[in-house]
């Protein structure tokens, strides 16, 4: 009967998932904790258990307050009992338990004295109790066990394992100390040849068949992080892992399945390991979920099994958000960066970093809070580095910044590695930068009064130092006003005003903004619930993820010239939807500098991903999408599709790229009716919609003032003589790029004369001095 209540559990659990978990799991579900899942290089992770709570620091939606409506609007009741609730009541079977227990119990010895016997727990030895099994009194590290109370009197005694046990257990210890130490290298240093030694170490952990140190080599040898880059040899680490159920490995062989990746592409299989990944708590893999759901990718549809899973992730990442904020990630497109070369990218040249060091050192103040900034939350090609932050916040605080006085009253309310946590002196700074006028500071009173940091909890201080703040468009000044609306604290509660703030610090980028505006619009508290822009708002939030860090290693790949390491990194980026990653995972395609996949392979994932940042609102991969079918790159020729590609381009974005190709498809009747009056009237939106589209449609125009002239002649009594003319024949077929060629030469020449006149044109002699104000010669 057991058994098929245990199966019974595993088959509803299995159809909840594949119907996109139910928004009554997500309740289960509501707040990972732990780490996150997903591999990096520099930091130690586990799984997250799926059945724990999180608490967002600072903004905590309380349940009671947002309890998951997916019938509609309306505020959320404190009254109405959570699924948490209801199953906590049920009687889940307890068999594993007391089975657990009657096999310590029952444990029998092998040798010494007492061969075959019980172990008996617990058991006195030297004065002290044990209730376990114990190496103590033994050189050689195997366990044993007294099958008698009073080992000291009785003497009775037996191992608790064999020597092959035994060996198998002393060698996974000696596998996690090599595990440890590797780690600790790892994430102490920034110097490469040192990671590489810490991997080296790792490898031999892996080897000896230690889990977390298989995980870790099998991702380093999937993105080739201080590793050789070998997916060949991941694939055979992660299905070595799934045996014991990893849902790391799980998740990294549904990535290979999907993108196709040292086997052959298979969504189906990709979607059951990337659902069983999530199910052992893989944020990345609930990540991938929530995309594939959200955009009907290898599943139906379904905005509310969107949410769930992206709910969920946007719990872990809000709850890392601190007073200081998170790391700053550059989103970098790599289209952007050919095509408009003089554009910033974002990112700091090395000698522009050294000249604000120069001036910082020179006393420059506003470069020492620059800089202080830079190193606080890190991007821009500067490391996240407390301690230098640190130097630099003092230096201008000293000179009497602010600024600086303010953001070092945040690092000592946030306390790190290099910084000890200290709320008086946080507490000093914040009020000195307050007293000042200063925003920053004025919220970070604020903070102290709400949570009772240094100073006695009093909402009405609280409140008033956060409307100072806000009212100076300090963004955390903005975002706790929002939240004490929302709670009620101080204040009567509020939705429209905590709305409206909430509002306010999402047009600067606020994640938390971002994440409680998401639960306003999940549960309809204070707005009509909308499902779609829930989703948005939660998937803007998990996007926000340490993981995104990932982005700017690709980066830094496909600028030393290692396009495949760059493109598999922006591969998984682009699986768990980042828009950015899926255009230049196209782009890297499109240039043909990835060697991963065969030549005929290439235009077509190409087409794939175009699509799909397309389909998140990219104009670029949009008017790709319309050039491929046109083309013919990794399609069928259809003229047809790009004029629809082309239009949505033009039409939902103005672009004007996609207006002249237009002008130029009706010029020539291609995909749609010939009609030269339509084709004239996209040329000149065109270069209404950019001054950069203008020189290219004068000369489209001159070239189609002369077909009009020729078709008006025709349509008049000269059409015998034109009939005998036939241009293609007369000129080639490509005659109309010839007109346009000699067309710019003309125009060339002409813009070349008028020019040389201007030089040309004499300039008034200069005033001559009088001769008595002439200058005597110098003796």
């Amino acid at each position: 009967m057991m058994t098929r209540r245990k199966w019974l559990l595993f088959t509803l659990l299995v159809v909840g998932v594949s119907q996109g978990v139910t928004a009554d799991l997500e309740e289960i579900n509501d707040s990972p904790e732990g780490e996150t899942s997903f591999h990096s290089p520099n930091t130690e992770e586990e799984e997250v258990p799926t059945g724990a709570r999180m608490v967002v620091e600072q903004t905590h939606f309380p349940r009671e307050e947002v309890s998951q409506d997916s019938e509609g609007g309306g505020e959320g009741s404190s009254e109405e009992p959570s699924l948490l609730d209801v199953t906590g009541t049920e009687d889940l079977p307890t068999e594993p338990v007391d089975a657990e227990e009657k096999q310590k119990a029952l444990q029998r010895v092998v040798g010494g004295t007492a061969d075959g016997e019980p172990c008996f727990f617990p058991y006195l030895f030297l004065g002290k109790e044990f209730t376990v099994c114990t190496t103590e009194g033994r050189g050689d590290g195997r366990l044993w066990c007294s099958t008698t109370y009073d080992y000291d009197r009785d003497k009775k005694w037996g191992f608790c394992e064999t020597e092959d046990q035994a060996k198998q257990r002393r060698q996974a210890q000696e596998a996690e100390d090599l595990y440890q130490t590797a780690i600790k290298i790892i994430n102490g240093t920034s110097k490469t040849s040192q990671k590489k030694e810490g991997y080296s170490i790792l490898m031999k952990a892996a080897e000896m068949g230690h889990t977390k140190a298989m995980e870790k080599v099998a991702y380093a040898m999937l993105f080739g992080d201080y590793m050789t880059q070998n997916t060949h040899q991941a694939r055979e680490l992660f299905e070595k892992l799934l045996i014991e159920g990893s849902p790391k490995a799980q998740t990294g062989l549904g990535f290979l399945h999907a993108v196709g990746l040292g086997v052959n592409s298979s969504q189906a299989k990709a979607l059951v390991y990337y659902t069983f990944g999530a199910l052992g708590g893989n944020l990345i893999a609930h990540m991938i979920l929530g995309y594939r759901y959200w955009g009907g990718i290898g599943v139906p549809q379904s905005c509310e099994s969107a949410l769930t899973h992206y709910r969920l992730v946007a719990n872990h990442v809000a709850s890392d958000i601190s007073l200081t904020g998170g790391s700053v990630v550059q989103r970098i497109r790599l289209l952007d960066e050919v095509e408009n070369p003089g554009v910033a990218s974002g990112m700091l040249e090395e000698d522009l970093i050294q000249y604000y060091q120069f001036l910082a050192e020179k006393g420059d103040v506003q470069a020492q809070v620059g800089l202080g900034q830079l190193h606080l939350h890190g991007g821009r090609g500067v490391e996240q580095n407390h301690e230098r932050a640190f130097e630099y916040f003092n230096q201008a605080a000293n000179a009497g910044n602010t600024h600086a006085m303010a953001f070092l009253g945040k690092m000592y309310s946030e306390g790190s590695d290099s910084l000890p946590q200290n709320n008086e002196t946080a507490m000093q700074y914040f009020k000195k930068a307050a007293d000042l006028g200063n925003p920053v500071g004025q919220s970070g009173l604020g903070m102290a009064y709400l949570y009772g940091r240094g100073v006695p909890v009093n909402y009405d201080m609280a409140l008033k130092y956060f409307q100072k703040a806000a009212e100076q468009g300090w963004v955390d000044g903005q975002l706790q006003l929002g939240t004490m609306y929302y709670n009620g604290i101080g204040v009567k509660r509020d939705y429209k005003q905590a709305l409206k703030y909430f509002n306010l610090a999402s047009q600067a980028g606020h994640i938390l903004a971002f994440y409680n505006l998401a639960q306003m619009h999940a549960t309809g508290t204070g707005v009509m619930r909308s499902c779609h822009t829930a989703v948005e708002l939660f998937k803007n939030v998990c996007e926000r993820g340490h993981w995104s860090e990932r982005m700017m290693t690709a980066y830094s790949h496909y600028k030393e010239g290692e396009a495949d390491l760059a493109v598999v990194q922006y591969l998984l980026l682009a699986e768990q939807g980042y828009e950015v990653a899926q255009s230049n995972v196209a782009f890297i395609l499109d240039q043909g500098e990835a060697k991963l996949f065969s030549e005929n392979e290439t235009f077509p994932r190409a087409l794939l991903h175009w699509n799909r940042a397309a389909a998140q609102g990219y104009t670029v991969a949009r008017i790709k999408l319309g050039d491929y079918h046109f083309y013919g790159y990794g399609t069928d020729v259809d003229y047809e599709t790009a004029v629809i590609h082309y239009r949505l381009a033009s039409e939902q974005q103005h672009n004007a790229q996609a207006m002249f190709n237009l002008g130029y498809m009706h010029e020539k009747g291609l995909g749609i009716k010939q009609d030269i009056h339509l084709a004239k009237r996209f040329y000149d939106m065109a270069a209404e919609a950019s001054p950069d589209a203008q020189v290219p449609v004068f000369l489209a125009l001159c070239k189609l003032g002369l077909v009009y002239s020729l078709q008006y002649l025709q349509e008049m009594n000269a059409q015998e003589l034109m009939s005998q003319i036939d241009l293609d024949q007369l000129l080639g077929p490509e005659w109309d790029l010839y007109l346009m060629t000699i067309i710019a030469l003309l125009l060339g020449t002409v813009i070349a004369y008028r020019q040389r006149q201007h030089q040309g044109v004499p300039r008034p002699a200069a005033p001559q001095r009088p001769q008595g104000e002439q200058r005597e010669p110098e003796q």
